[in-house]
């Protein structure tokens, strides 16, 4: 593997590591459906907003990178929060949680085997790198993973239970 290649790898595997705090999953893991909307007292969101918004701004992210043709279309901050603290339905929550999975695999994807230098500017972006971009969507998530780890910590439900 060439040092490009090592480097890539590295700040791909970035997107979804535990080394320094939790990831998504193990944040997510357990917490009961009726907990999902609930919202702290004195804190702005619940965890199912967090995890909306995580998966919006990753998505919007991914899109900056891959799409040559992108266009701002979200309008900052409404469209990238949910409308409610609670999701619909139990497939609401699942389709977000396999939205955002699939998207991270793709910036993953992105990140080790594009061709694109990823520390040139994105022609669409007004001075923006490929790896900045990149390193936005890991500190993004890895600061709203903290969040939904403290509104846990607030409710009662942290820590999740252990794996099997």
């Amino acid at each position: 593997m060439s040092k490009k290649e090592e480097w890539r790898t590295i700040v791909a595997s970035s997107l979804d590591w535990e080394q320094a705090h939790a990831s998504l999953e193990h944040a997510l893991r357990g917490l009961a459906p009726e907990l999902r909307g609930k919202r702290p007292t004195g804190s702005p969101h619940s965890v199912w907003e967090l995890l909306e918004h995580i998966r919006i701004t990753q998505r919007d992210l991914l899109d900056f990178v891959q799409n040559p043709s992108y266009e701002e279309k979200l309008q900052w901050p409404k469209d990238y929060w949910p409308p409610t603290p609670a999701p619909a339905s139990e497939k609401a929550w699942n389709e977000t949680i396999a939205a955002w999975r699939k998207d991270r695999m793709a910036l993953e994807r992105f990140t080790v085997e594009s061709d694109v230098d990823l520390t040139s500017k994105i022609p669409r972006g007004s001075g923006q790198t490929y790896l900045r971009t990149i390193l936005v969507a890991v500190d993004h998530a890895s600061y709203h993973v903290a969040q939904i780890v403290g509104v846990r910590q607030s409710i009662g439900a942290w820590p999740p239970p252990k794996s099997k």
